[in-house]
Parts: C-alpha cells; sequence; structure tokens
C-alpha cells in the first residue's frame, strides 16, 4: 500500500496515517535533501563528477502511475524505442500492446482503471468468510488449522480497525466547529486576540487544558490543520471504511483477470498515469526531477529515463501485478526498480520472490520503502521482503531503506520510520520533501515512500557516471560509504526513548553520494 499519511499530532486528534504535509515552502525544506549534513551530499558529488560523461540509466518505478506530461519530468521518461504508438499492435511482442512509457497493470483495454482497493487482510477474510463463519472451532480440521488461525486473526484485525475509523471519522467532523472556538479559547488563555505563530510557540501553557489550546493553535497557524487538510484526512478514513476494510468490495471489477492466476497475464492497458498519481510523480521527481531548473525539488538523478509501471492502487497492492510489474522492467532494460509499497500479508510470496530472483539474477536492484508503521520490522512482516521464511540467504541486489530527516542531534530517524537491526539496510532522507505531483504541481510529503527513491536516485546517478560499474558494486558502495550514525543517541520511531541509531539498520548510516561517489572512482581504477 501506498502510504500518503496526514499525521495531525496534536493533542485533540491523533491518527497514525502516513504524511502530506500542508503549507508554504521554505528555503530549509527545499533540496534539503540533497545539501550537507543529514543530507546526501548531492550537489558535493555533482561537483566531485564534473567534467565526467554519463550514459542514460533506465529507473522502473511500481507506484501508484506518473503524471509523464509534468514540466519537471521533461525529457526524464523512458520511451519504447521498439514500439509504435497508438497503432493497437503489440509491435515488440512483448505481450503489452502500446506499452511506450510502461504498463498499467491496474486497468484493462477498454481504458478503465481500478484505483480503490481492499487491504489484503480485507482479502483474505472476504475469502474465508463463508468456510469458517458458522464452522464451530469443534468441527475445523487438522488440515485447516492453520487457515482458521489466520482467518481469526484477520477478522479480528479488519473489524477492529474498522471500527478505530468509524470513531475517528466522528471525531474529525468535530473539528470545523472546533476550530472557530480555538481564537476565543487563545484570547481566554493567552489573553490576545490577534496572535502570530511566533507568540504561540513561545506560550507556556499552565495545565494540559491550555497545552492543548496552544498545539491545536499552533496546527491551524502553522497550516498543519486546515479545511484542506480536515477533508483530505476525512477522503482517507472513508477510502479505509467504505473500500480497504470491506469485505463486499470488488477489487477488481475493472481489471477482469483471476489475481490469483499468475498465468493470466493479458490484461492492463497503456495508460500509465491513471486516476491517482500523486505519490508515483513524487517518487518519480525524487529520483529524476529536473534539477537546477528552479521548478520545484531537483531529481538526485541527472541522466534517467523513468518507466512508469501502474500497480499500487489506493488500497493494497496484488501480489500478481507486483510480480509482473518486476518481470517487466527487467525484460525491458530497467538497471534499478524502486519500490515504495508494503503490506502486512502476501498470500502469493513466493511468486513474488521468484519476480524479485529473476532480477536479482539479471543484475537488477530492487529498492523498497520499510514501511511508516514505527515498526521494527525484524518482528513485524512488511512485504515484499529482503528475507522470506522460506528464503535461505539473501538477494544480492536488493535494499531496504528507513526515513530520515533534517534533525541530527535527537530525531534523525522519521517518528513514523519502520526500522530493523536485520531487514534494514539503511536510511535516507523523507522527512518533508518538496517535489512534483501532478499537473505540473509541487508538494511536501514525507514517508519511507519518499526515502527508497533517494537511493534509487542516487543508484541511478552512480551507475550513470560508472556503468562499468555492476549494481552489485554500487549498492556495496553506497553502504559502505553511508555516513554512520552509529553510537549516536536518537529517539526511537514511535516513542520517546533513546537509543543508538546504530540498532535501527544493518549500517546504522545514512546515504552520502558524495562518499559513494569518490568509493566508485576508486573501484572504477581497480577493474
Amino acid at each position: 500500500m501506498k502510504k500518503i499519511i496526514l499525521r495531525l499530532t496534536f493533542s485533540f486528534v491523533t491518527l497514525g496515517f502516513s504524511s502530506v504535509v500542508f503549507g508554504q515552502v521554505d528555503a530549509k525544506i527545499l533540496n534539503w535533501y540533497n545539501g550537507k549534513g543529514p543530507g546526501m551530499q548531492t550537489e558535493k558529488a555533482y561537483g566531485k563528477l564534473k567534467g565526467r560523461k554519463t550514459q542514460t540509466v533506465v529507473v522502473a518505478v511500481i507506484d501508484s502511475g506518473i503524471d509523464i506530461e509534468h514540466e519537471d519530468l521533461k525529457g526524464k521518461i523512458w520511451t519504447n524505442s521498439k514500439e509504435v504508438a497508438n497503432n493497437g499492435i503489440d509491435d515488440d511482442k512483448n505481450g503489452y500492446v502500446d506499452d511506450m512509457h510502461g504498463w498499467n497493470f491496474l486497468g484493462n483495454p477498454s481504458g478503465q482503471n481500478q484505483n480503490d482497493v481492499r487491504l489484503e487482510k480485507t482479502r483474505i477474510y472476504a475469502r474465508l468468510i463463508d468456510k469458517y463463519e458458522r464452522l464451530d472451532p469443534n468441527q475445523v480440521a487438522d488440515a485447516d488449522v492453520q487457515e482458521y488461525e489466520l482467518y481469526k486473526k484477520v477478522r479480528k484485525e479488519v473489524r477492529e480497525e474498522k471500527d478505530q475509523y468509524e470513531q475517528a471519522l466522528k471525531q474529525m467532523e468535530q473539528l470545523p466547529m472546533l476550530m472557530q472556538m480555538v481564537p476565543e479559547m487563545v484570547k481566554n488563555s493567552l489573553g490576545k486576540s490577534e496572535y502570530t505563530l511566533k507568540d504561540l510557540q513561545n506560550w507556556k501553557p499552565k495545565n494540559d487544558q491550555e497545552q492543548g489550546i496552544r498545539d491545536f493553535a499552533i496546527a491551524i497557524e502553522s497550516g498543519e490543520l486546515s479545511e484542506e487538510v480536515i477533508k483530505e484526512q476525512m477522503d482517507q478514513i472513508n477510502s479505509m471504511i467504505n473500500f480497504h476494510l470491506n469485505v463486499d468490495h470488488n477489487d477488481r471489477e475493472f481489471v477482469g483477470d483471476n489475481p490469483y492466476d499468475f498465468n493470466d497475464t493479458k490484461y492492463g492497458n497503456k495508460d500509465v498515469e491513471g486516476p491517482d498519481a500523486l505519490h508515483g510523480t513524487h517518487v518519480a521527481g525524487i529520483i529524476g526531477a529536473v534539477r537546477g531548473n528552479g521548478l520545484g525539488g531537483d531529481g538526485v538523478a541527472h541522466d534517467v529515463a523513468i518507466m512508469s509501471l501502474r500497480a499500487v492502487p489506493n488500497g493494497d497492492e496484488m501480489d500478481k501485478d507486483i510480480a509482473l510489474a518486476i518481470r517487466y522492467a527487467v525484460d525491458n532494460g530497467a538497471s534499478v526498480i524502486n519500490m515504495s509499497f508494503g503490506k502486512g500479508y502476501s498470500p502469493n510470496q513466493k511468486e513474488v520472490y521468484e519476480a524479485m530472483k529473476y532480477a536479482d539474477s539479471k543484475g537488477v536492484l530492487l529498492v523498497h520503502a520499510a514501511g511508516n508503521d514505527a515498526a521494527n520490522v525484524d518482528e513485524t512482516d512488511n512485504f515484499p521482503s529482503s528475507m522470506y521464511a522460506f528464503q535461505t540467504e539473501k538477494l544480492n541486489h536488493y535494499l531496504t531503506i528507513g526515513a530520515s530527516t533534517r534533525n541530527a542531534k535527537t530525531n534523525l530517524a522519521a517518528n513514523f520510520s519502520n526500522y530493523g537491526a536485520t531487514k534494514v539496510d539503511v536510511f535516507a532522507p523523507g522527512f518533508e520533501i518538496y517535489n512534483s505531483v501532478p499537473q505540473s504541481s509541487y508538494k511536501k510529503l514525507q514517508g519511507t515512500s519518499m526515502a527508497a527513491p533517494m537511493v534509487t536516485g542516487a543508484a541511478a546517478m552512480l551507475k550513470s557516471y560508472f556503468p562499468t560499474l555492476s549494481m552489485a558494486q554500487i549498492k556495496d558502495a553506497m553502504l559502505k560509504s553511508a555516513k554512520s550514525y552509529k553510537g549516536s543517541k536518537q529517539q526511537k520511531p514511535g516513542s520517546e526513548e533513546m537509543i543508538d541509531f546504530g540498532t535501527l539498520s544493518t549500517s546504522g548510516a545514512i546515504i552520502d553520494l558524495y562518499a559513494a561517489a569518490k568509493l566508485c572512482m576508486e573501484m572504477e581504477k581497480g577493474k
């Protein structure tokens, strides 16, 4: 699932979604991820490599779709040179008709697109409900015990989560009225009828009630809370209730295939943008938005061709779509595949793994977002995974990325980021990232979905400058040269506990593109 989270952190309501940040972009936000300190030193890396020639690198983005006509992605979109546009013929005989810029695995040949779908646990619940709903536990056959336990688990999760969001919706409906009351409450407590954001930040509340009023007022004054934010938050909650957690919703109404038959591949269409490309367009911009043109944020990689593979809907992606998208990317020349999505259940894990193993065998780097649940993925499932239960060894071309912030003092790991001493490889900037969204617009978003394309862009940038190095060598160079924060006491995501940043990933570090470029230069000489 692509999580675009609205996290309202004031004390009146706290909802665990992942992150769209509203408000005007300022100098400290714009391109911070390419800078020094906790940034990736991208600009310094380009300075180091000045004068060297590059080769274009194809990067596949498996996501919600990309606005391929975005002003800041001009010249950055992959084109299938073996296909003739809009002639209704599969010219290159790859199984996909008119796939000029990638493929949409969430549509049909008539041009209809699927967008709102269920969570995987809801699908599992729906698939098993008729079998077990009226069955006495004592009647469960020995061969079905494991499946029955899974049924009980997902039933409990779906019901409880649906109830949680129904309650949250009721809270959200009260916010507009509360917003109108805030100025008077601030006046009564602070003694000012006219106040600024600075006034509110300097206010020292005397009790919990005043603290709540202060936090609420700051959220309004800063733009974190507005009618637009409330509407987007309520739309997401309604999606959770009406689609994600609705056992009766038809996931493949417009697609028309059998999503559990991996031989049923004749589906989809050429519409690589789809109805909601915000997430994918932002990811694409982080990887390769035009650098130095003064529009939005600069992409990490200069010489890339971005392939759009629409396979991530509003809800949980299907394993089949992901597996086929990975294979498409590999077969059509991608060197790096960005995977800014994830889910807690995966019924067809082995098929996805086989697709990733295929990419690994072809030397294609897979970059996956760690997830936004502030969870330890060594203990909590988040699929795809760097290490499935049936695996005997890790893939050579796979990276899992956590999200870091600009605050290297105490909050270097973003408070929403997943982590893991064995399953997360490295961190990269994923907090308040300003970049492209559809209709040639720009917005701040945050999440590990933004951190993954930082690393994808870094890998593509290095490959473009060092084409003789393999993606495995480039991956190793990025990890070995990443800036270590081992020993640095930082706040653990999702809590106030202070821990060693080095325990949050295998490297205990943040990507440093300048250091990686220097190391690649040394490796190049040694070839």
